[in-house]
């Protein structure tokens, strides 16, 4: 694993929250991600979550993650 390959799967990641996650998706939703591994999945969330592009939703059973406003705003998603 290298920054290309963790910045690549970021942009998947990203991707698919911004055609899924309006609401969050689950981590363990996330980890299913079509042609990553779950290691690669946890990495660009830290990754997203370090330029401030997530945000988190933690409930007793769950964790759920969503892009932030800004990031949603972007696509047209707010």
């Amino acid at each position: 694993m290298n920054e290309e390959s963790i910045g690549k799967a970021a942009g998947t990641v990203w991707k698919f929250l911004r055609e899924n996650g309006a609401q969050g998706v689950s981590l363990s939703a996330l980890k299913k991600v079509q042609g990553l591994k779950a290691d690669d999945v946890m990495t660009a969330i830290g990754w997203l979550a370090r330029e401030g592009k997530l945000r988190f939703n933690n409930s007793p059973n769950k964790v759920t993650v969503a892009l932030v406003e800004s990031e949603r705003e972007a696509v047209g998603q707010s």
